[in-house]
């Protein structure tokens, strides 16, 4: 019975954040997972436990170049999520959205796959409209600094309702949200693991723009349930559906919980806000919770506490790495994240 229901299941930036934890959920359901990873931001760190795992492939593969392997499913999370490194090369990341769309598209409509494609809540930029629902157009600017990123996965995700339209393809466009957790990358640049290692090591936490912009946050865990719900839902949601946690706090706020429950003495710092930096960014997951039954379940105070274990354990083991052999240093950087 078990391989009547075991599937071939292809994810793209699967050594990620979000693509290490949905591998290691895949690998344990006892699906066939191949983890494809050119490894601009990904790291086999994340996906170490799943090497010796005989139902795990890990393929070192930039999808900007067509891929061809059979497989059933597809889950497309290739691309650089935090500013700092979309923005280094923002060419690539347009070709790694744009092309890397095209090639998973054509993979799926080739082996017939259904395919899942990570977009954002980015596509909805500085948003007029509060909160985000997925019939809102979005208030983008298209030639800005964040464009490469935003503009990118929107045309991401015109080309997978494209090929709904016009080839008949079994597509699921999840737009993610602030989401946060254990595998974040110390210096990414975003909200929480910036707060998390500037609080560990005692430095100042730096809030843009005074802290008073809002985000919503999702526990990594949350986020990955509501993946394989959505891939799996025998309904078609005919769009885009919106997945992330609808309590909205504001950067001050989450600035001193992570102050508190890592027991750090730094001061909170204000610095001017970047640019296209939304002000606010809360999800309407009616449409998630209708379609899915799903609600994220981890409190914001259990999933920054987990956080921090991680970060914390993770600064020990690099404080005891030879000089030269360790992580880049956390770098300043807007917050803004999945």
């Amino acid at each position: 019975m078990k391989e009547l229901t075991r599937k071939r299941i292809l994810v793209t930036g699967g050594a990620g954040f979000l693509g290490s934890h949905l591998c290691e959920r895949l690998v344990a359901q006892g699906h066939d997972v191949l983890c494809v990873d050119n490894f601009y931001t990904g790291t086999k760190d994340n996906i170490a436990p799943l090497l010796d795992c005989a139902n795990f492939e890990l393929m070192r593969h930039d999808v900007t170049f067509p891929l061809y392997v059979e497989v059933d499913e597809i889950y497309n999370l290739a691309c650089p999520a935090s500013p700092i490194h979309y923005q280094h090369d923002p060419v690539q990341t347009t070709k790694t959205s744009v092309h890397g769309a095209i090639n998973m598209l054509g993979l799926a409509k080739r082996v017939n796959a259904r395919i899942f494609q990570a977009s954002t809540s980015e596509v909805y930029g500085d948003a007029l409209v509060h909160p985000q629902k997925e019939d809102y157009w979005g208030h983008v600017n298209p030639i800005g600094p964040r464009s490469c990123y935003d503009e990118g996965k929107r045309c991401a995700e015109t080309l997978f309702m494209d090929y709904r339209r016009q080839h008949g393809l079994s597509i699921r466009i999840a737009r993610i949200f602030n989401t946060y957790g254990p595998r974040m990358h110390p210096a990414d640049g975003r909200v929480v693991s910036n707060f998390m290692m500037q609080a560990l090591r005692g430095e100042p936490l730096t809030l843009y723009g005074g802290g008073t912009q809002t985000r919503s946050f999702c526990y990594v865990d949350d986020m990955i349930d509501a993946f394989i719900l959505l891939m799996n839902s025998a309904d078609d949601p005919g769009g885009p559906v919106n997945l992330g946690n609808p309590h909205e706090v504001s950067m001050r706020d989450i600035a001193q919980r992570i102050v508190a429950l890592t027991g750090s003495a730094s001061p909170l710092e204000t610095r001017p806000l970047p640019a296209d930096d939304p002000w606010h960014r809360q999800p309407d997951i009616a449409l998630a919770t209708a379609l899915l039954g799903w609600q994220p379940g981890t409190s914001l105070d259990e999933g920054l506490l987990r956080t921090a274990r991680y970060f914390r354990a993770r600064l020990a083991a690099s404080q005891q790495t030879p000089p030269g052999a360790g992580t880049h240093g956390a770098a300043a950087a807007s917050a803004r994240t999945h």
